[in-house]
């Protein structure tokens, strides 16, 4: 179930039982004795210039992303167009995943796992804490799925609306430097562009098209991205545009389990068996059905004009859309409410099973007889007592958007001073237009259920044919709109200056001031009058649609029933003529949030060199000003009297700090071929939006729900970094690195009871609201990587990183995997690349759900690329995204407490590119 009010299941990881890592081991271990003694002293003179390299292939790729690497005063990681185009990569994320401590998540959080990865994260950590840069500025950025719009609003960037094709090339930052932006606690990533002045030839046309299909949806669409650059003979002019239309069709088949609560000691079940008392039983067992066709379009312009050779002046915009509609269906049963059900007047009305078992004090097994169960009838039904409930939500027309515009300069003052700056204003947009939900409850059956840890559970409704639209009452229904606005204008200058004052080269220094605004506004909120459980309600048209015949292949386990579903158009057709009681009279105000930023920073740095050592000394100093408003319920001049949510008062909070933020960075040459770093700064990230505002969203029928903390402090981390390189042949490496991050401020979840009134049920009842404070928390952790080209074409690029997260409580820090490692082989001729890659992480902390932990199950993901050159012009593709149909798990307290299965089957892509 996804309904408005829940909070879902985080990011996952994929599963697999393949295990790779002693096959690279080996491999590695031959290539390294029988080629350590060929190393090619020329890697030491590897131009610095990315303009320089002209990238022709795989190999090519690589080592320009080495020479980047290597010639870098900081901790870096690059990933090269070429690279990008060789693999199957949709969007940035899938780009940078296989970069040692980088890892991926395909949702922001409450939708679930989906095929298309969307978050990046640094070194097991949480995305908000990765700052995402485009050509070193800020990117404002939406989400299309609802309960992402109004549950965590985070600051992380959502990359499923940047798509690979836009890209020059990527930089994973991993140590801090005093003239990078703020933000980045882990480190930061940023996506340069294409420019026009860049291009070899005068004027270049790229075009490439693909087919994709997506087996669990059985559909195929179209896809496409062109490129046309031109430049002026004399190269001080240049224009580049570039457009993409990309429409896929997304099937996820899943079992979502509502989180787990105990079991009453008054109740009737613990009253008849006292060792059910505390036990913790499932809230719900749901059979998932999501649907969405996704249509990704947009494109970017450059304009380029370098008048003399010391001017160089640019703009350049982007936009990008996510169409996003989807139709979510969820045929689920309730045995936590069942057992814990309570009247009006507060007496315990529950069910009594008639078998059960328990293990880790879990209730993984019942049978509850329909006698157990009343039958609906023409007075109102307890809503806790529904022995099964079905959920059809619709979002027709559910979108986000990214757009930016840039103007930035160089200008050379003299032999010493060079000067740089920009000016620009970005907009994320996240838009649900209609949030349409239809809630049948099911009457005069019983339920069974048995979970299996994290294989499928069994479920079963004795007495109904799951089939039929059949024991139906209407219990509720519900229409939302929502909107989100991300804005940041901002505007930067810096300065360098060659000093060569002995180990002084040169000084950099700068200003950088913006604006940033976060809005989320839920204005309307629509509901059924007549929707009360009695077999008065009216009842929907039902055409005879169940859910496919193939639905859970992908999850295993088997046994799954064909429930019956609306059409969205009979769903549409009803809601026209009962869910329509709304207007600005059901603003949901407790959900709304309102987030403004003036920071304002300054920085001066030293570049240093010396005999065989290079590095940067330097220290920013950022200025916050935050202004927060929290929509108070009451006051003493309160507005929204005839609100259906009661009556509140706008209450304004500021805070203001500064912080100082230090850095150094040195990079040692202890041999021609051996390269040694170190690193230590100061870093800071502001928390995350809905977290600092008081903003409560509640979840009517768990009885849980998430607020804000106004006076939350910003995460503040001092990091240190240690890194040997040894470059032992021609576009080789292996690398060793140790980090460590000390966060005095990090951000955890505690929980308290909160009594608000229950729009659902029209009575009050007391919720768990998790709330976040700051607490102290450590992360350290180890990157192994090693690349080489071997023999024959061929070649192995593979990587291992382990994170220790802990906060001072002990508990995990949100994010931390032990383990995660990438494998890759690729094979390269005069016509044909192809590239295998295996990605793995293991199990982390996603966050909570339903106010309890919330784990995601160790998994692996498998993707293949194949291209081959007809000629100059023109090549064939064929790639293929989740190889293997993993299928994604979390789980709560335990691996008895499965909270979420998903599979989304597997993508495959053909196509032609072409190049004038």
């Amino acid at each position: 179930m996804s309904r408005l009010h829940a909070v879902f299941p985080s990011p996952s990881v994929l599963r697999t039982s393949l295990r790779p890592v002693a096959a690279a081991v080996a491999l590695m271990s031959f290539s390294l004795a029988a080629q350590a003694q060929q190393a090619d002293s020329a890697t030491a003179a590897t131009d610095a210039s990315m303009q320089a390299v002209v990238v022709t292939g795989i190999r090519a790729s690589l080592e320009q992303s080495l020479s980047q690497k290597r010639n870098s005063d900081s901790v870096i990681d690059v990933v090269s167009a070429e690279d990008i185009g060789k693999l199957p990569d949709k969007n940035v994320a899938d780009a940078v995943q296989r970069v040692p401590g980088v890892n991926i998540s395909s949702s922001a959080g409450g939708e679930g796992g989906f095929s298309e990865n969307d978050r990046v994260s640094i070194r097991g950590t949480s995305p908000s804490l990765t700052q995402t840069l485009i050509n070193g500025h800020a990117v404002g950025t939406g989400d299309w799925f609802v309960t992402d719009q109004v549950g965590t609003v985070g600051r992380s960037v959502s990359f499923a609306l940047l798509p690979s094709e836009i890209v020059s090339r990527v930089t994973v930052q991993k140590s801090a430097q005093a003239d990078l932006v703020e933000g980045g606690v882990a480190g930061s990533i940023n996506i340069e562009t294409r420019k026009p002045l860049s291009f070899k030839d005068p004027f270049t046309a790229e075009l490439a098209v693909q087919a994709i299909y997506a087996d669990l949806p059985g559909k195929t669409d179209p896809q496409m991205n062109a490129l046309f650059n031109w430049k002026n003979e004399a190269k001080t002019m240049g224009v580049l545009f570039q457009v993409f239309s990309e429409k896929r069709h997304e099937r996820r088949d899943g079992q979502e389990f509502f989180g787990y609560g105990a079991i009453d000691a008054n109740s009737p079940a613990a009253q008849k068996y006292p060792e059910l008392a505390g036990v913790l039983a499932p809230l719900g067992i749901n059979s998932a059905l999501f649907e969405q066709v996704r249509k990704r379009q947009g494109g970017s312009i450059d304009l380029q004009f370098k008048p003399t050779n010391d001017l160089m002046l640019d703009v350049n915009g982007f936009y990008s859309k996510l169409d996003a509609a989807n139709y979510n269906r969820s045929f689920y049963n309730q045995p936590g409410a069942n057992l814990n059900a309570v009247d009006n007047d507060g007496k315990h009305v529950g069910v009594i099973p008639s078998a059960f078992t328990v293990k880790n004090n879990t209730l993984v097994a019942a049978e509850i007889p329909a006698s157990q169960y009343p039958l609906a009838g023409t007075t109102p039904y307890n809503g806790q007592l529904y022995p099964g409930l079905v959920d059809q939500i619709y979002r027709p027309g559910s979108n986000s958007s990214t757009a930016y515009i840039d103007f930035n300069g160089s200008y050379r003052a003299s032999d010493r001073l060079r000067i740089t700056g920009s000016l620009g204003y970005t907009r994320g947009i996240g838009e649900t237009p209609v949030d349409l939900g239809y809630e049948a409850g099911l009457s005069g059956i019983g339920v069974s259920y048995q979970l299996n840890s994290l294989s499928p559970a069994k479920m079963n409704f004795p007495g109904l044919d799951v089939s039929k639209f059949s024991n139906v009452v209407t219990a509720s229904a519900w229409g939302s709109h929502v909107e989100t606005l991300d804005t940041e204008k901002y505007g930067q200058l810096d300065g360098e200056l060659s000093m060569d004052m002995g180990v002084l080269e040169s000084l950099k220094f700068g200003a950088r001031y913006a604006e940033h605004h976060r809005n989320v506004s839920w204005p309307e909120n629509r509901s059924c009058a007549l929707c009360d459980g009695t077999t008065n309600a009216p009842l929907p048209v039902w055409s005879g649609a169940t859910y496919p015949g193939d639905y859970g292949k992908g999850l295993g386990g088997g046994g799954y029933g064909r429930y019956w579903q609306l059409s969205p158009a009979d769903l549409v057709a009803w809601a026209n003529q009962y869910d329509t009681t709304g207007g600005p009279n059901s603003r949901n105000w407790p959900a709304e949030l309102d987030v403004k930023e003036k920071d304002s920073a300054a920085y001066v740095m030293a570049n240093l060199s010396g005999n065989k050592w290079r590095g940067n000394v330097g220290v920013r100093l950022v200025r916050t000003q935050q202004t927060t408003v929290t929509n108070v319920p009451g006051g003493p001049n309160p507005i929204g009297q005839d609100n259906l949510f009661g009556t509140y008062t706008p209450t304004v909070v500021k805070h203001s700090y500064t912080d100082v933020l230090p850095s150094a960075n040195f990079k040692f040459d202890l041999s021609k071929d051996l390269v040694a770093r170190a690193a230590v700064a100061k870093t800071m990230a502001r928390a995350d939006y809905s977290a600092l505002v008081g903003a409560v969203n509640l979840n009517d029928q768990l009885l849980t729900g998430t607020g804000g903390n106004p006076d939350l402090k910003p995460i503040r981390s001092t990091n240190y970094d240690a890194t040997l390189e040894w470059y032992f042949a021609p576009k080789a490496m292996l690398s060793a690195g140790v980090f460590y991050m000390d966060m005095k401020s990090y951000v955890t979840f505690g929980t308290a009871p909160v009594t608000y009134y229950n729009n659902t049920f029209k009575k009050f009842n007391t919720y768990v609201i998790q709330s976040p404070t700051n607490i102290g928390a450590t992360n350290k952790g180890v990157e192994l990587s090693y690349q080489q080209g071997l023999w024959g074409g061929f070649g192995v690029v593979s990587n291992y990183t382990y994170t220790n997260g802990k906060a001072a409580d002990g508990a995990a820090v949100v994010g931390s995997s032990k383990g995660t490692y990438n494998v890759e082989g690729y094979y390269e001729d005069a016509r044909l690349s192809a590239r295998l890659a295996y990605t793995y992480r293991s199990s982390f902390l996603a966050g909570l759900f339903s106010s309890s932990p919330q784990y995601v199950n160790g998994v692996g993901n498998l993707a293949a690329s194949i291209n081959y050159k007809i000629d100059e012009r023109y090549s064939l593709t064929f790639d293929v995204l989740n190889l293997n149909n993993p299928v994604l798990k979390y789980y709560g307290a335990n691996k008895d407490q499965p909270t979420a299965l998903y599979s989304n089957g597997r993508q495959y892509y053909f196509g032609l590119r072409a190049k004038l």
